[in-house]
């Protein structure tokens, strides 16, 4: 079957935003993850790994490691970040873009790769001109399964989770960089909007985020065996 890999953002010494009310991202995103961990596994259509289980640091190049060293079919970042305008509120969903498609994207990109530094690729020991070509037909086929991804759970989050306006943003997150697993990073809500951070700390809220992730992976993985 093939493998999901859940990265729950931030961990240990790097907590991520912290709300008002002094909600921490690290631990509201590893409750979803969690969550979402049993309802796949559930589910019996994938197997599920996740780069971290308990509240420890994990580097950004080390989440992509993670992924790629079990080849994996997906790699699920999730995150409950501060925005950089207070009114910002609902989940959405990012892919990799070097051009960020707009100012919040970027924003959240800045915040989320200053965490730590990623490490550099390896490639096959062949000239520099098949490497190129190599790491670009990767990276083609890489990027559309990462916007069927996007487009699977942004389907499966519609009339049961508040989006925020133009759901589907780019950026270049340091996390979706790997160059053969289709990566997205979820933003569940943001704890900078009083009304998102009260709906993270409910139970029933974050299960119910974990109920529309799973039916977008479910979706996602039965048209990657379909095509």
């Amino acid at each position: 079957m093939p493998l999901v890999v859940l990265d729950p953002g931030h961990g240990g010494r790097d907590p991520g935003a912290t709300g008002r009310n002094g909600t921490q991202e690290k631990r509201i995103v590893l409750a979803v993850a969690q969550e979402l961990r049993r309802r796949l596994e559930a589910g019996g259509k994938c197997r599920v790994a996740m780069t971290r289980t308990q509240d420890r640091f994990v580097p950004l190049a080390g989440r992509v490691a993670f992924a790629r060293q079990r080849d994996a079919a997906l790699l699920l970042s999730i995150h409950a970040d501060s925005a950089p305008t207070r009114e910002a509120r609902g989940a959405s969903v990012y892919t990799l873009s070097e051009t960020a498609s707009d100012p919040l994207a970027a924003a959240l990109a800045r915040r989320e790769n200053l965490a730590d530094q990623v490490g550099g690729l390896r490639l096959p020991s062949v000239p520099p001109d098949v490497q190129r070509i190599l790491l670009s037909l990767m990276r083609d086929e890489t990027r559309r399964g990462s916007e069927r991804v996007a487009s699977a759970t942004l389907a499966a989050f519609t009339g049961d989770v508040p989006l925020l306006s133009n759901p589907h943003r780019r950026a270049g997150f340091v996390v979706l960089k790997a160059p053969d697993v289709p990566s997205a990073l979820v933003e569940l809500g943001f704890l900078s909007h009083p009304s998102d951070e009260a709906a993270l700390n409910r139970p029933a809220w974050r299960a119910r985020l974990a109920d529309s992730l799973a039916e977008g992976i479910h979706a996602y993985l039965g048209r990657r065996i379909v095509t």
